[in-house]
């Protein structure tokens, strides 16, 4: 069975990207080569209501590499998948090519 979970509010669901630990040749990678704790925003919430009521919109969007904080954010599994849930403010910043 196929679970989709939305977000409430301001929140976000990363998958982490995991960084090889071999080379294409087969070459072993040391884990101090992981340079960046980032993921993938799968889902977003609405966003955050302010004192007036207006709606605070998320400041990323689905598909946005993120940089995550090392700690934080609250594990979810759905099937044989791992993913995280940060509030908006959790989140670094968005990394670009």
């Amino acid at each position: 069975m196929a679970k989709r979970l939305i977000p409430t509010l301001n929140r976000i669901l990363v998958e982490k990207i995991v960084p090889p630990a071999r080379t294409i040749a087969g070459v072993l990678l040391p884990e101090k080569a992981n340079q960046l704790n980032s993921g993938k925003v799968v889902a977003v919430g609405p966003g955050a209501r302010d004192r007036e009521g207006n709606v605070i919109p998320v400041s990323v969007k689905e598909g946005d590499t993120v940089l995550l904080p090392e700690y934080g954010g609250s594990q979810v599994k759905l099937g044989d998948k791992e993913y995280h849930l940060y509030r908006d403010d959790d989140i670094l910043g968005t990394l670009h090519d």
